[in-house]
């Protein structure tokens, strides 16, 4: 299978900056791993291409979190990005099934809901993070990037993401791309710009005919400037000591009580959903470097 990859580029002597992302590998190793059914694959997946872009716009060890929390039965959407292109997520609730909607697609908006906030948390080495939020406007998630964009960071932009589910319920394609306005842009160019991406067949349409990213900007725009081309990777942050720390941070009472049971300790991952177990005997030498 093809490397996941992104590509950041600009248009237009500038005035358009672009990003564009293909997490098709990813996707399918993230529905693998959680079981996500087909509309909750969708959902994650529109959410991660989102995620990946928005990672490209961070420098050095900035990282990101982006959580969705609609009023749906998918329950929260978790999804993480860095700048080195690492990708990690999951939903709350990956087996939900919903019939297809009016259009006879699979119904994200019906699983994330219509009613709900996007939280953007960025960690930008400072003090404090940076967070901002919207409201969820449709729940299809590409338009409620598209107002965070316009609302929270003042930047008119196209968001684009999509999500083909085979019929054995695999991923066959996943990606997206994200269109922003800079200033200076005459009002004739902004509608050459609006009238191309009316025009465009879906991004998965796109990915599915194997254009490449940078054949597919050249669709939406002219003289696309590609600046970067990046892999992207799934990547979870979790370990073995890790979990013993976070063990190890309950504190002596609550190991002893575990030991007591006499019953091993699982510790499952939200977002790979790898599983770390301890046997009364590994719980006891953590209580000796507990404090």
């Amino acid at each position: 299978m093809q490397q996941d990859y992104l590509i950041r580029a600009t248009a237009l002597n500038g005035k358009v900056r672009a990003f564009a992302a293909n997490i098709t590998g990813i996707l399918e190793e993230l529905r693998a791993r959680h079981k996500t059914s087909p509309v909750a694959t969708a959902a994650l997946g529109r959410t991660l291409a989102a995620a990946a872009m928005m990672g490209a716009m961070l420098k050095g060890e900035e990282k990101l979190t982006i959580q969705v929390k609609g009023n749906g039965p998918i329950g929260q959407i978790v999804v993480e990005a860095n700048a080195d292109g690492d990708l990690r997520g999951y939903v709350d609730d990956p087996s939900v099934e919903l019939p297809l909607n009016g259009k006879g697609k699979l119904d994200v908006a019906g699983a994330v809901g219509t009613e709900g906030f996007i939280y953007i948390i960025k960690d930008l080495g400072l003090r404090e993070p940076y967070r901002g939020s919207t409201p969820i406007v449709s729940g299809e998630l590409g338009e409620d990037f598209t107002y965070y964009f316009a609302k929270s960071e003042q930047t008119p932009s196209a968001v684009a993401l999509g999500v083909l589910v085979d019929t054995d319920r695999t991923v066959r394609t996943s990606g997206g791309f994200i269109i922003q306005l800079m200033p200076g842009l005459a009002e004739e160019e902004i509608a050459e710009l609006e009238a191309r991406l009316s025009g465009l067949p879906p991004i998965t349409t796109m990915l599915d005919q194997g254009l490449s990213l940078e054949a597919i900007l050249n669709e939406v725009l002219e003289d696309v400037q590609v600046k970067e081309r990046m892999d992207l990777q799934f990547r979870c942050k979790c370990s073995q000591e890790r979990v013993e720390q976070t063990l190890i941070s309950l504190g002596r009472d609550e190991l002893e009580d575990m030991i007591a049971r006499n019953e091993p300790a699982e510790v499952v991952c939200h977002f790979c959903n790898e599983t770390y177990r301890f046997d009364t005997e590994h719980l006891q030498a953590l209580l000796e470097r507990a404090l």
